[in-house]
């Protein structure tokens, strides 16, 4: 992108910078519930745009491009705090697939197709597969991971105990060799989606575009790909 005249412009910098609001947006939103809406986030990160151009400050010797991005997505981070992340039922879902995932994966010794998951959770493929998009936004760690029960309540949890640390356990190395060991035994198509995402950096409709389907069948992909390396990372997850 080239530099912007001026920082006093703010049309001109919302005119230069728009492109660069909607990709960090869209690129947000695999890791987002369907119940955010991208215009919602596009308009968070132009104010944090605009935030930028108020506060930037050229002595620094940052870039305004770089300290831009940072502010935008500060801004979109913002807004999804004052959003329902994950809604319980969809957690609860969420964890039903991965154990459905880990019980055909013991008995097969390979990775289940969708159809024989919805067969083991007794429900329709459509109903499964509704169930992964509902899913979008589910990470590989949650907090709510180190609870002993869903009883407990998460804030709670966290205050209470500090030996739980999320960090420590993405940091170990024997974790992390288990996740690149289970990225690589994905089925194709989904560690294709995940590749694409995290190290091409390419939004859903994008991905849908280079696999030839549509950007919500990307979205169950995606789902999917978390729940079987959820499942076969709860070694980890539940014995930190």
């Amino acid at each position: 992108m080239p530099p912007i005249a001026s920082i006093d412009d703010k049309d001109a910098i919302v005119k230069e910078m728009a492109p660069l609001v909607k990709r960090i947006a869209y690129h947000f939103m695999t890791r987002l519930p369907a119940s955010v809406a991208v215009d919602d986030l596009i308009q968070a990160g132009l104010m944090g745009l605009l935030d930028a151009s108020d506060n930037f400050d050229s002595t620094q010797g940052a870039q305004f491009e770089t300290y831009a991005v940072q502010r935008i997505r500060g801004s979109m981070l913002d807004e999804l705090r004052q959003a329902d992340w994950l809604p319980r039922n969809v957690r609860k879902n969420l964890r039903k697939i991965e154990a459905a995932v880990a019980k055909l994966e013991q008995k097969f010794g390979r990775s289940p197709s969708e159809t024989e998951l919805a067969g083991e959770m007794n429900v329709p493929l459509a109903d499964y597969q509704h169930m992964l998009s509902d899913a979008r936004g589910s990470q590989l760690l949650h907090y709510e991971d180190f609870q002993e029960s869903d009883d407990n309540d998460f804030f709670d949890f966290f205050l209470a105990d500090n030996q739980s640390n999320p960090l420590a356990i993405i940091e170990d190395k024997g974790f992390r060799q288990m996740l690149v060991t289970s990225i690589s035994n994905l089925p194709e198509r989904e560690k294709l989606v995940m590749g694409l995402y995290y190290e091409k950096e390419l939004n859903l409709k994008e991905i849908g575009q280079v696999l030839g389907v549509s950007e919500s069948r990307i979205c169950q992909l995606h789902s999917q790909a978390v729940a079987r390396l959820r499942a076969r990372m709860k070694e980890w997850t539940q014995n930190p």
